[in-house]
């Protein structure tokens, strides 16, 4: 039996139970995202779609799509980032007035019945969320502003709503000067399927200076990321790796349990060795398009797995050996190798060393999403956090971590209550109560047992 268990990795299972699995060293579509991190700044070129040159959102134009693909895959980054999505929430979201009080700057709480009005006329709520999750994805978030239609017709201008812009969806027009500032327009389009059938849409960036310049205008609101011009990358980047290596851990012990494997040979294809074959296809194939080069890829590696078996397996093939040549790079030196190393059965030692993998894989990612185990609700060596550790790591989540995330989140929203109701000095802010430690309320307060 022989079984595809991703793009280019294959595994022969032969009638007495071992198995042989080949690899080529290329990982399927979410490999893509991991060389991005490797590649030149994708932003230094201009890509051009619909015949709208535009600044490409990762080095394929799909940085929001490739990581949501690598993110379905993690048994732990969706409930981290859904945990942040929470915690920054609180209990909501209100208008307030930061005011001082004994020398600390607190909110005052109000209520503003033409402000509320305004924001129950469109569903604020959902818009929050959908930036929100956004902004926690990709550490920044597209949206669009309209203005009433009344100010056609001479009428006083205000902003009608807001609506919140996929990532996916919206990408900066190209501007030569490489300055985000001096971006015109954002563009507007189904990118993931290259705009074929939709077109695209075409708005103003927003002008802060003047927000009842446009009737309907989009802004990009994010959080600089160091030394990048346009796209900021979410604070998870360097963990990329873990998060999709850790998500292969379950899908390794599958295998192991439901086809009951007894691994004989682990064969290791250099990548110089395909990247030459893939070369050599486009050279001989230029009309092919990557996909077709990939499957033709896929082909070769099945045979190849095929040949090899048949060397390596059965005690009629005694004597026989495994031919391989060592390419030198440009310097002279060894490049990478071919490896056929025989499997130790030990499936103890196996799965321990998997558990240890995926144990330090746990720690990386919620290290690299910026949240504190405790409040991942993430067991550490095999404890979950004390009652006192969770509340003093929500308490420094609050100090630390919930500002500049809010800021740039409520920005937009906050923006069109300014222009729209000038002189109230209010802004929307999420609400969060204060815990205290149970030794520290009175019995009265305290939560009951049941």
């Amino acid at each position: 039996m022989k079984k595809k268990i991703s793009d280019h990795t294959w595994i022969k299972v032969l009638d007495d139970g071992r198995a042989f699995t080949l690899s080529n060293k290329r990982d399927s579509g979410l490999d893509t995202i991991l060389r991005q991190a490797q590649e030149r700044n994708w932003e230094y070129m201009p890509a051009t779609v619909c015949g709208q040159k535009i600044i490409p959102y990762g080095s394929d134009n799909m940085l929001p799509s490739r990581l949501r693909d690598v993110l379905d895959g993690s048994n732990l980054g969706p409930g981290i980032l859904e945990r942040q999505m929470g915690l920054l929430f609180g209990q909501g979201v209100f208008l307030s007035r930061l005011a001082f009080e004994d020398g600390k700057i607190i909110h005052q709480w109000l209520e503003d019945k033409e402000i509320q009005s305004w924001l129950d006329d469109w569903d604020y709520i959902a818009y929050i969320k959908g930036c929100m999750t956004d902004y926690l994805h990709l550490k920044g978030f597209f949206d669009a502003r309209y203005l009433t239609r009344g100010h056609r017709i001479g009428g006083e201008k205000r902003i009608s709503h807001l609506e919140h812009i996929p990532a996916k969806n919206a990408r900066l027009e190209w501007t030569d000067t490489r300055n985000i500032a001096d971006v015109k327009h954002i563009v507007v389009g189904d990118f993931e399927h290259s705009c074929i059938g939709t077109g695209v849409r075409v708005y103003p960036v927003y002008d802060r200076r003047d927000p009842g310049k446009y009737a309907a205008s989009a802004s990009y609101n994010h959080t600089y990321s160091f030394s990048r011009d346009f796209y900021s990358v979410p604070s998870y980047w360097g963990a990329l790796r873990w998060i999709i290596r850790g998500s292969e851990i379950p899908s390794i012990f599958k295998y192991v349990t439901d086809n009951g494997i007894n691994l004989a040979y682990h064969i290791q294809a250099p990548k110089e060795y395909w990247d030459e074959k893939r070369n050599s296809l486009r050279m001989e194939h230029p009309e092919w398009s990557d996909t077709e080069i990939e499957d033709k890829i896929s082909d070769l590696t099945s045979s190849l797995l095929d040949s090899v078996t048949e060397v390596l397996s059965g005690k009629e093939n005694a004597g026989k050996f495994f031919y391989t040549v060592d390419v030198p790079s440009e310097s002279g030196s060894e490049r990478a190798q071919w490896k056929i190393a025989a499997v130790d059965q030990k499936i103890k030692d196996f799965v321990e060393s998997q558990l240890k993998i995926s144990e330090a894989s746990t720690s990386a990612i919620t290290s690299g999403m910026g949240l504190h185990p405790s409040l991942s609700n993430v067991m550490v060596n095999g404890k979950l956090a004390s009652g006192s550790e969770l509340l003093y790591a929500f308490k420094l989540f609050l100090l630390s971590d919930t500002e500049i995330a809010s800021s740039a989140i409520l920005e937009p929203i906050n923006q069109a209550i300014s222009f729209n109701f000038p002189g109230k000095g209010l802004k929307l802010a999420f609400y969060h109560k204060q815990l205290e430690a149970e030794d520290a309320l009175t019995s009265s307060a305290r939560i009951k047992n049941q």
